[in-house]
């Protein structure tokens, strides 16, 4: 079974042993999904950690993400009514676009484009470095909540793009840095993390905006439906090659091949093989190679999906 978002309590029931199932699960963040996963003894892949080059889902995030964050900002919707580019003699929307990975450069290419005036953070610098040789017009700065406090009583638009690990013990971004932003400015959650934002709660397209310190939110928690046929496109291009891969060679196989897609190994026949859902939610697990069989074998190498980490591992593999 093939999806794109992670597996509705209505789709419980449709789920039965000996599927494999391939979508973006978000293990971590779901764990009654992955009690139902692992009890039904299912073989589960998380999309969103299977993409060598970065997921089209992200790009598509990004770019509709900048465009909604504008929409936002306009007066009919609570926001200040600025223009992205301005009008006349009105100055651009100044915005700032937490994190330079592939949901950030997404939104600074369609913020880029509008005219908008753009600032980048990050902690990566090498990130910022390409950003600045691609759009030399845009002022980047390493992350931080001082860097960030400077930067937020001045900003129309922030664009969080950031993937906070959702065990962080404090937020990216208080209440109070909040406030301190002027009336009508807006934030556009992205990357849609409880924890990074402390005014930050879940919307969804029928009801996408709240006001939070006098601050417009958007914070819905699947902005590429917004654009479902583009996304469509890119999202089946990027993962045919997966599903071949396991049809013509097997998963096992496949996984020896493929570092992206073995990492992505969620829930294997009633056994969880992801490390960040077990270092989040305190579960055992076997690494995929140990329990497909090809720990042995030479394996084509893919770096940490996260930087969660876990050693609670089933006694039967410790």
């Amino acid at each position: 079974m093939a999806k794109v978002k992670e597996i509705e309590p209505s789709e419980y029931d449709l789920i039965r042993e000996g599927q494999v199932i391939f979508c973006c699960i978000h293990p971590a963040a779901h764990p009654e999904e992955v009690d139902v996963l692992l009890d039904r003894k299912v073989i589960a892949i998380t999309a969103e950690d299977s993409h060598r080059h970065g997921s089209p889902n992200c790009e598509a995030a990004g770019k509709a993400g900048a465009f909604m964050g504008l929409w936002a900002m306009m007066s009919n919707h609570g926001g200040s009514g600025k223009f992205a580019n301005g009008v006349g003699p009105s100055d651009p929307v100044r915005a700032v676009v937490c994190g330079a990975g592939t949901v950030g450069r997404a939104a600074v290419d369609t913020l880029y484009r509008l005219g908008a005036q753009v600032t980048v953070t990050d902690v990566y610098q090498p990130a910022l470095e390409a950003v600045k040789n691609k759009y030399p017009d845009i002022r980047t700065m390493e992350a931080g909540r001082i860097a960030l406090g400077t930067l937020m009583p001045e900003t129309d638009l922030l664009l969080n793009c950031v993937r906070w690990p959702k065990d962080a013990a404090e937020y990216m971004i208080t209440r109070e840095m909040v406030a301190s932003m002027r009336r009508g400015s807006v934030i556009c959650d992205i990357s849609n993390d409880y924890g990074c934002i402390e005014t930050f709660h879940e919307t969804t397209h029928d009801d996408p905006i709240y006001e939070e310190e006098g601050v417009i939110h958007y914070c819905v928690n699947n902005i590429p439906g917004a654009i479902a046929g583009s996304t469509s496109v890119a999202y089946s291009q990027a993962l045919l090659p997966h599903f071949r891969s396991i049809i013509r060679d097997g998963l096992a196989e496949a996984c020896v091949k493929d570092g992206y897609l073995r990492r992505s190994l969620t829930c294997y026949k009633g056994y969880l093989t992801h490390e960040e859902t077990s270092g989040i939610q305190g579960r055992p697990w076997v690494r995929p190679e140990i329990i497909l069989g090809i720990a042995e074998r030479e394996l084509d190498p893919a770096p940490p999906a996260t930087l969660t980490k876990s050693d609670t591992y089933y006694p039967e593999f410790s």
